[in-house]
């Protein structure tokens, strides 16, 4: 289990931790996204996307609070219109444990480490504005971004750090780009 030191301490309880998650966590993580969202979960578009670009397991972390695992986040690298990037989640977070605003701090931990990546220039996801738009997420240009499934086109929102690239953002979502 390797531990993350946070950037963005201070911003919830200090008895929540981050790890990078492993193997070892594979059933766990499948429990809490089945209690979560339920079997309904693997008709969404995002997990569409998940199935055809597997999660990258270098920005798949897990938080605890004590030795307890309260939430779980993943990325999935993928391109846009040449443009390489993330797809972020799932996010989960046991229902017990909302409000500890452990959420919040594995998005923003794994955002950190994604722009870290040579040639990562924006994290994508599909979900509320009212939570991500504070995270830094803004909406995407409506039906600019083709998923391989239905979806509300108002929930597809981006960031990214430093240059703005929403604009150029469209088209099918595709693998990453080697460079």
């Amino acid at each position: 289990m390797t531990k993350i030191t946070s950037t963005n301490a201070g911003q919830t309880s200090d008895n929540i931790t981050i790890y990078q998650a492993s193997s070892s966590d594979d059933a766990w993580i499948e429990q809490l996204h089945a209690k979560v969202f339920g079997p309904g979960r693997f008709a969404r578009a995002a997990f569409r996307v998940r199935e055809a670009f597997s999660i990258d397991p270098n920005l798949s972390l897990i938080a605890r609070l004590g030795d307890k695992k309260i939430a779980c986040i993943s990325m999935s690298a993928i391109s846009l219109a040449g443009i390489n990037g993330y797809l972020l989640g799932p996010l989960a977070t046991d229902l017990e444990y909302r409000g500890l605003k452990a959420g919040r701090k594995l998005v923003q931990q794994v955002c950190d480490m994604a722009f870290k990546q040579t040639g990562a220039k924006f994290v994508m996801l599909v979900g509320d504005s009212s939570y991500y738009g504070a995270l830094g997420f803004e909406p995407a240009i409506l039906n600019s971004i083709i998923f391989p499934a239905p979806l509300d086109q108002r929930r597809i929102l981006v960031h990214s750090r430093g240059e703005k690239i929403i604009e150029k953002l469209h088209g099918t979502i595709n693998s990453w780009i080697k460079e």
